[in-house]
């Protein structure tokens, strides 16, 4: 039988970590599912949902103590709630947000959201510099799962309100 975990590492970045760490899942007879992996300032960082032999679990253990002996910090955890079990009827949204960059930006938005029950998927932020005036902007993009009892215009005019609230442009769209 075959069991999911998430899977976490951080540390150093260097060459080589997503070969070695994706090689020892395959060799417990993993399969990554789904993952994201970013280079955040020097260090690097793995989130991965993982499907595995539930008899190879116990043996993760010992696998990772390399990683951790170099200074990686690694978790796992089982998981076993579905997506389409915990979520049936919930409407997907994509949020673009972009504007001046500023202390509590994200804070604020996903206040808003937390506060109408909508929860977020995914969410990847960053900084550019304006093409015009070099001005540091703040960029976000997030998928957010919307409750069906939710209205729409409550919990979007929420959101514009703290948009407006700290200058930024907004854009709400139904996802696919």
């Amino acid at each position: 039988m075959r069991t999911n975990i998430v899977l976490t590492l951080t540390g150093a970045d260097r060459v080589g970590i997503v070969d070695e760490v994706t090689q020892l899942l395959f060799d417990l007879g993993g399969n990554v599912e789904t993952s994201q992996m970013a280079r955040l300032g020097g260090e690097f960082a793995i989130l991965m949902l993982v499907s595995m032999p539930a008899e190879q679990i116990s043996r993760l253990d010992q696998a990772v103590q390399h990683l951790l002996a170099r200074g990686y910090k690694v978790t796992f955890t089982q998981t076993q709630q579905t997506y389409a079990e915990t979520y049936a009827g919930w409407m997907p949204y994509q949020i673009e947000v972009e504007g001046a960059d500023h202390e509590g930006l994200i804070h604020e938005i996903a206040h808003a959201l937390s506060q109408s029950g909508i929860t977020i998927e995914a969410m990847e932020t960053g900084t550019v510099r304006a093409a015009n005036s070099g001005t540091i902007l703040f960029t976000m993009a997030a998928s957010v799962l919307v409750p069906p009892a939710v209205a729409k215009q409550d919990w979007i005019g929420a959101l514009e309100e703290v948009a407006h609230g700290l200058k930024l442009d907004l854009q709400v769209t139904p996802a696919a």
